[in-house]
Parts: structure tokens; sequence; C-alpha cells
């Protein structure tokens, strides 16, 4: 495998329109409604996929509807499952994103089978057979989380590169993870999420603080691209103008243009330029996948 991505996958229900609800019994109508492939890192590993990567997904699904259907997504896009052991009784996740006629957006999740993951599932077999390896959806896996520095550094110790994407912390409680980031080689988070991991308020000063202990953090900008910070300095990339359909899993196809760049030996400045080109492609549709672009689409 060139990289082996481990954590969420289920079905997304994209609902576009009058999605705020008004409760008592008000019916409202939308203006469109999708069920596509979601998951942070389902939607990195089928960016990576796309981008030409031999891609494993390590997750945990259920024996039922919503699980059948991620499987098959995955099947489509040329992505390897690895599945770990669940309770048959649990249900696969599932998120609801509801998103109005604005730029903003809001995100039901049912957990489900998100997070069964353990530290002890991502074996030494595991990372024998792949160069990188990248978790996501931290947060929404707190029994993965505990042991996830441990993971890190076996995988160091067996020269398999690192890299983490937190997302969003449902909590809102933002529990420390420095022992990670310790270990981790690439920190991929948005500018808010920088924030809240490290307490500084200045992305400039939180990601020093980690480019000192050996991370390098590649931030996702919104609409302004990307910024990137190394012991060699900082870098930024623009992104690429499209009309946006739906901005859902744009950071995870910028998580999987980096990927390929990097696992392609463009430099950092370079693979920075297609994570960012990456991202704003893929809201040219519905989904987190459907627009999601190939290497001719980066330029490469």
């Amino acid at each position: 495998m060139d990289v082996l991505v481990v954590g969420d996958a289920n079905p997304d229900l994209v609902l576009r329109g009058d999605v705020r609800p008004r409760f008592g019994q008000a019916e409202q109508l939308l203006t469109g409604a999708d069920l596509v492939l979601g998951g942070s890192a389902a939607i990195t590993a089928a960016g990576c996929a796309r981008l030409g990567l031999d891609t494993a997904l390590l997750t945990a699904l259920g024996p039922d509807i919503f699980g059948t259907i991620t499987r098959q997504r995955l099947a489509e896009r040329d992505v390897r499952l690895l599945l770990a052991p669940t309770a048959p009784e649990v249900p696969t996740g599932l998120s609801v994103i509801l998103t109005p006629d604005d730029d903003d957006r809001a995100i039901l999740t049912l957990p489900g089978t998100i997070p069964a993951l353990r530290p002890h599932d991502v074996t030494d077999d595991h990372l024998a057979a792949t160069r990188h390896l990248h978790v996501a959806a931290l947060y929404l896996q707190p029994g993965l989380a505990a042991g996830l520095a441990e993971v890190f550094t076996r995988a160091r110790a067996a020269g398999v590169t690192t890299s983490l994407d937190t997302n969003w912390d449902p909590t809102g409680r933002w529990e420390s993870i420095t022992d990670i980031l310790a270990v981790t080689d690439i920190f991929l988070p948005n500018a808010n999420e920088l924030r809240a991991v490290t307490g500084a308020s200045d992305v400039d000063t939180a990601a020093a603080g980690l480019v000192a202990t050996g991370t390098t953090v590649v931030m996702k900008n919104g609409a302004a691209g990307a910024r990137a910070w190394t012991s060699d300095g900082d870098f930024s990339a623009p992104g690429r103008q499209v009309a946006v359909v739906d901005t859902t899993g744009a950071g995870d196809s910028f998580n999987a243009g980096f990927l390929a760049g990097m696992l392609s030996g463009l430099p950092l400045r370079d693979a920075l330029h297609w994570a960012a080109t990456a991202g704003s492609l893929s809201t040219r549709a519905a989904g987190g996948t459907a627009a999601q672009p190939t290497r001719a689409d980066l330029g490469g």
C-alpha cells in the first residue's frame, strides 16, 4: 500500500434548501438530497485512490444497509477495505448534513460503529505493508485516540510516515493530544481546529509550537487556500476559483491531495498546491467524493 487510512466510514445524507428545522410538525420542502459516501477517513481514502495511490481503509461497519452502502461506495472507488470486528447489534454510523442556501451548514452524526476502532486494530502487519499511515476524525474515536501515540511510535519504528486530521470535537472539550502530536509527522487541521487543539488564538503561534516538536503543520484555510509551517519556514497556496455546490468533505480531499503530492516525492510547496486545488475542486458537486480530482486535474 501507498497509504493506510484509519478512521470513520459511513453514509452522508446531504440535504439542501430549506433545512433549518421548524418544530411543531411543520413540513418543509428541499431543493436537493443525496446519499453519498461519508466519513473523513473514507473520503480521504477515496481521494487518495482517485489520485493514483494504492489505498486501504481500516474502519468498522455494521451488518446493515448503511454498512452495505458504504462497502459498495468504497469498492467503486478502488479502496481496499480492512474491517475491525464490531458487535453485530451496533449500527453503522450516519451523518445528516443540512446545507441551507448560504455558506453555512450543520452536521448531525449517529456514531454507531465509528468509535469501535482500537489501537490494537492497527497491527504490525498493517504497518509493514504501507508507506504512510493517516488517521482521521480522532475526536469521534476516543478508544483509538487513547493509544494512538503508541501506534504512531510503532509506525515510526517501521519507517512509516504518519499524518493526523482530528476534525472537530463535537463535545467541545478538546482534550489534549500533545502525546500524539509529538510523534506525528504531518498535522492537517483547519484554522479553528489548530487554535482549539493548541489553545493558541494565533495560528502562527500555534503552528510554531508544534513545529518546534518536529511536526509539520499543513492547514486548510478555506477559500484562501492553504498554509504550511515546517522547520524550514512557512508557505502558502491559493485555492482554485470554482462554482461551489457543497463543501462537504473538502478538507478530506485536501488531505488526499497533499498526501498524493508528498508520496509522489513533490516538494512541500508543490504538495501544498495539490492539496489546495484538490480541496477546491471537490466542492463542485454534492457530497465529498463525486467531484474529487484526478492527477490530471492537479497538473500531475
